[in-house]
């Protein structure tokens, strides 16, 4: 198993995991679970590789990834009651799934060869779309748009650290090492300190 497919496997576990909490905080059925798990898990891979035009798509080549997310579905449906704070530990599953899966993404980019700014935005889209995906089907207010918080920005930053790192001669699977823990720093920090970007604020108009 290449790294690159390990990176898939284990951004599709830790996100079909935050798609069956969401969904356990919607009460929906054991197959809701099933479908938002799987939606969250192979959205954003999914959005990646119509994008850059891979034939298969990932999962498609190799169902394993499904059975995976719908395994770990099942596996919330009988176990979800048993966690205290199911929305913290979605935000936390969130960020370490954030980091993988912009790792994925970046890293399925440059193995094709494509341009640095090209590289950046499959990492981000991979990162972001299943969890906004799953967000917006079960009427949750998306993480990737929450204010007063980092999470793009957390995955631009971890993509740019990649191409930066494969300019710089360094070995592509440490590249992606490189790439998951920045932008899982910046994730934490911002769930732990509050770390942000400024916002825009509303002002009158001058008289």
């Amino acid at each position: 198993m290449s790294f690159l497919t390990l990176l898939d496997y284990a951004s599709v576990l830790v996100f079909a995991l935050t798609g069956a909490l969401v969904a356990s905080r919607a009460q929906l059925d054991i197959v809701g679970f099933a479908f938002v798990a799987c939606l969250t898990a192979v959205g954003g891979g999914t959005v990646r590789d119509l994008l850059l035009n891979r034939d298969p798509v990932f999962w498609v080549g190799d169902p394993n990834h499904i059975l995976l997310a719908a395994s770990a579905a099942v596996a919330v449906f009988f176990t979800a009651h048993l966690v205290e704070s199911r929305m913290r530990w979605v935000i936390w599953l969130d960020s370490f799934a954030l980091a993988i899966a912009v790792s994925a993404g970046t890293g399925a980019a440059i193995a094709l060869g494509k341009e640095p700014v090209i590289v950046v935005l499959m990492g981000m889209a991979t990162g972001s779309l299943g969890g906004l995906m799953r967000d917006v089907v079960c009427n949750e207010v998306p993480l990737v748009l929450k204010q007063g918080e980092l999470y793009i920005t957390c995955a631009m930053a971890g993509a740019i650290t990649a191409v930066l790192a494969i300019s710089a001669g360094l070995e592509l699977r440490f590249a992606l090492l490189a790439c998951a823990g920045v932008c899982w720093t910046l994730r934490a920090g911002s769930i732990l300190f509050g770390w942000h970007l400024p916002v825009y604020k509303s002002r009158p108009p001058r008289s």
